[in-house]
């Protein structure tokens, strides 16, 4: 009786759904760190391995911070209501407070992104949950910059990024605000992470201006075996990232990460295809394999537990198809052929999540349950799914898909171009000189990704016959 006394956890508490929301999280903060450091450093040129990956790692620190002092309570706080129940400006933004006290994470995790069924796990494993869904989406972004933003822009261009973009988009779609109250959904951040992502890397470039035109021309990837590694992470990190967001280790999480693979690995089949059939060389790449793994990645995150295992094949044919064709003949159009993503963000994060948050108003079947089975041995109101047109001939989840793509599409654009051009005014200049670009890392961090045996010390003197070398 003693022992059954002296639980060691809160009785609201479930360890498997809470050991799942923990895990899960790291497994996204994985495809940060060391994913994109490594995949975006295996991309860009040997001399920006070194300035590409720092910004990595510290958007990554600045964005925790934030999201502890006041970025979490604006995205899933109580709402602040600045306008009247029901309207655009009640559901707009939660309280610009921090999450510091013992009580606020230890408690029990309330948030209208889930008003269903209650929260079995801590604020504390929520709010790490969701900051590093934060965390990734200017990490995505940054990969359109490359070669060419100052380091101390990035550092401001982050929090203020975060702040005036991120958490309002997440209230509005996650947090129980306007656009959740009227039905649309985002399951896992096709909307909210992917495509404010290239909306922001599409903007922030042309804002920005083009590479060096030698960089341009030498655009050559700097290693592919770090491209794979990264890509690897990233693609088993998606386990996490789609399949924690029903919140529970349950029956919709596996059918997630399943969907999430199926989708995933016809994108990367679609592309190479492509490549092969209708392209120039008609020859199947490796990048081109990176690409298909991305769009299919993206595009099944707005649905992946409201489709079935066809709807999830169906995502990844459509996305990889679309942007396949995107990247080769839409760069060639203004205005995108006068913006340098260097990345190619605006194509596997934007279009890619924008296609597949608007097929979630096409695929998404209502058999398809994320939470509850209704039935006699379920106690609460019914099961939680979605409808797409395919399942009962009605546009009415379409319709409030097209409305958030719109509204983050705008909203993203503009909350971008305005952070941009205050940092410019501030750091003087967005852009490193030409000088400095042309040498790259060692002048910007003193550092290089690949030195030199004798880099830092005496030519005459190598460093395994020094004689500090003991």
């Amino acid at each position: 009786m003693l022992v059954a006394a002296n639980i060691p956890y809160p009785h609201w508490l479930n360890p498997a759904d809470n050991t799942w929301q923990l895990v899960a999280a790291t497994l996204v903060g994985m495809m940060s760190l060391p994913g994109l450091a490594v995949l975006y450093g295996g991309l860009v040129r040997k001399k920006f391995i070194v300035n590409t990956m720092m910004m990595v790692f510290m958007g990554f620190s600045i964005t925790l911070l934030v999201w502890m002092l006041w970025g979490y309570n604006m995205a899933f706080g109580p709402i602040s209501h600045f306008g009247p129940t029901g309207s655009f400006w009640s559901g707009f933004i939660g309280h610009f407070t921090p999450l510091s006290t013992a009580g606020a994470e230890q408690g029990q995790a309330v948030s209208g992104a889930n008003t269903f069924v209650p929260f079995h796990f801590s604020t504390a494993t929520l709010a790490y949950f969701q900051f590093v869904f934060a965390a990734i989406t200017p990490l995505l972004f940054v990969g359109a910059f490359v070669g060419r933003l100052k380091f101390k822009a990035w550092l401001l261009i982050v929090p203020m990024w975060i702040t005036l973009v991120y958490c309002v988009n997440a209230c509005l779609l996650w947090g129980g605000g306007f656009f959740a109250q009227k039905g649309a959904v985002d399951y896992s951040g096709g909307y909210v992470i992917h495509l404010s992502a290239g909306v922001a890397a599409f903007v922030g470039a042309a804002i920005l201006g083009p590479r060096r035109w030698q960089d341009r021309e030498n655009a050559f990837p700097s290693n592919l075996m770090m491209v794979a590694i990264g890509a690897g992470i990233i693609w088993l990190g998606w386990n996490g990232f789609n399949g924690g967001d029903p919140f529970y280790a349950g029956v919709d999480a596996a059918s997630a990460v399943l969907n999430t693979n199926v989708a995933t690995a016809t994108g990367v089949i679609v592309w190479v295809l492509w490549d092969m059939f209708l392209s120039k060389q008609k020859k199947p790449t490796f990048l081109g394999a990176i690409n298909g793994m991305l769009c299919g990645l993206v595009a099944i995150t707005p649905s992946a537990g409201w489709v079935n295992g066809t709807g999830a094949i169906i995502v990844g044919v459509t996305s990889s198809t679309i942007v396949w064709f995107a990247w080769n003949y839409l760069s060639k159009v203004r205005p995108f052929s006068k913006v340098d993503d260097a990345l190619g963000v605006v194509y596997t994060h934007g279009i890619a999540g924008l296609i597949g948050g608007l097929l979630v108003g096409f695929l998404a079947d209502p058999n398809m349950v994320e939470y509850g089975v209704a039935g006699s041995k379920y106690k609460g109101t019914g099961a939680v799914s979605v409808r797409g047109w395919f399942y009962g001939h009605s546009f009415h989840q379409l319709w409030e898909q097209m409305i958030a793509a719109a509204w983050i599409i705008c909203w993203t654009a503009f909350g971008t171009a305005l952070i941009f051009y205050v940092v410019k005014f501030l750091v003087k200049g967005l852009r490193e000189d030409d000088e400095t670009l042309r040498i790259g890392d060692v002048a910007i961090h003193e550092e290089e990704a690949f030195p030199d045996p004798t880099f830092g010390e005496p030519i005459d003197s190598p460093s395994h016959l020094h004689t500090d070398n003991v």
